[in-house]
């Protein structure tokens, strides 16, 4: 199940219009707090630039947004940036675009295609994906079997992560939620029911879209 859109990594990217510079920085964030943390970094290594527009969408149902102009004409930059990110569905993430201005003009249409065209350039550079619920087995299995189940979670619905090499096989199994009784079956038909599952969880996992 697909909880949420949000960015892959920590990225930026920069463009040049009408001499003016504008860098765009996004990171990946889960409160307001480090949304604050980041701006106040990009502030800082950016002390000289005439702007750095903030723009903070956090929360599964976007129930924080949050935008400055930073000295720009009203509405051209940050909230623009904000409703892009809320229009293509993209959350949890601190958007950031520094502008050192070139001695030209660009006017309230330009600012706006500048500032959510520089947003963009960040996005991509950062890599949108998915947030999803996936079911996590932790499993114990002797050396014999564990050469046919990496077969198995070739061509199956399942990855094996972190697997631990000692007097057996320690490892992850990870799956949508709706196949995990089918890989449990799968397990002990495998392991004629000597596998042992040490855990089971759910958690949020970042999967590329």
């Amino acid at each position: 199940m697909i909880r949420y859109k949000t960015v892959m990594k920590e990225a930026e990217a920069e463009q040049i219009i009408d001499k003016s510079r504008f860098i765009g920085h996004v990171r990946p964030v889960d409160s307001r707090e480090e949304a604050e943390a980041f701006l106040f970094e990009i502030r800082s290594k950016h002390k000289t630039a005439t702007h750095n527009v903030p723009s903070f969408v956090i929360g599964e149902q976007f129930q924080f947004q949050w935008a400055s102009d930073d000295g720009e004409p009203q509405g051209t930059s940050g909230a623009p940036m904000v409703q892009m990110l809320v229009k293509e569905g993209i959350t949890n993430l601190a958007l950031v675009v520094t502008r050192y201005y070139g001695g030209i003009k660009l006017g309230t249409g330009g600012l706006v295609r500048a500032y959510t065209g520089t947003a963009k350039l960040a996005l991509e550079a950062a890599g949108i994906c998915d947030v999803k619920e996936l079911d996590e087995l932790k499993v114990r299995l002797d050396y014999t079997f564990y050469g046919k189940l990496q077969n198995l979670a070739l061509n199956g619905n399942f990855t094996i992560c972190d697997a631990v090499f000692e007097d057996a096989v320690v490892a992850n199994l990870v799956m949508e939620p709706e196949s995990r009784e089918e890989i449990k079956t799968m397990l002990s038909n495998l392991t004629g029911g000597n596998a042992l599952i040490l855990d089971e969880n759910r958690r949020l996992a970042k999967v590329k879209t």
